[in-house]
């Protein structure tokens, strides 16, 4: 019997760790995380730790104001599912932050956002 729940035990132990392991983490963004950058980027990206679902997933780039400036055309990129975009158009000097919430293709969902800083 003692052998029976160590398996049981074992076993719930590895699902339970699986099932962690498989949320979408943002992994590195281009601009990075916090950055001062002293020209305007093109776009933002984005690279998570998993696929994504592009039709549950969303990222939009807001100003200082909390307005949304990014051009509304995300994308998950057709040879690297794990990468989503969102194009600027050009950017005056301010702080920026970047929301971004997506769906994993294993239908886990995760959310954060960060900012990035544009130097006169």
């Amino acid at each position: 019997m003692r052998t029976l729940v160590k398996l049981v035990s074992m076993f719930w132990a590895l699902i339970v760790a699986d099932s962690a392991s498989a949320h979408a983490f943002l992994d590195h963004a281009q601009p990075p995380v916090g950055s001062t950058l002293h020209s305007a980027p093109a776009r933002v990206e984005l690279w998570f730790s998993q696929d994504l679902e592009l039709a549950f997933s969303t990222l939009r780039v807001v100003d200082g104001a909390g307005k949304q400036v990014d051009e509304r055309d995300k994308s998950v990129s057709d040879r690297d599912k794990t990468q989503m975009t969102v194009s600027l158009p050009p950017l005056p000097p301010g702080k920026y932050r970047v929301y971004w919430r997506v769906l994993s293709v294993d239908t886990h969902v995760t959310e954060g956002d960060f900012t990035f800083e544009l130097a006169p």
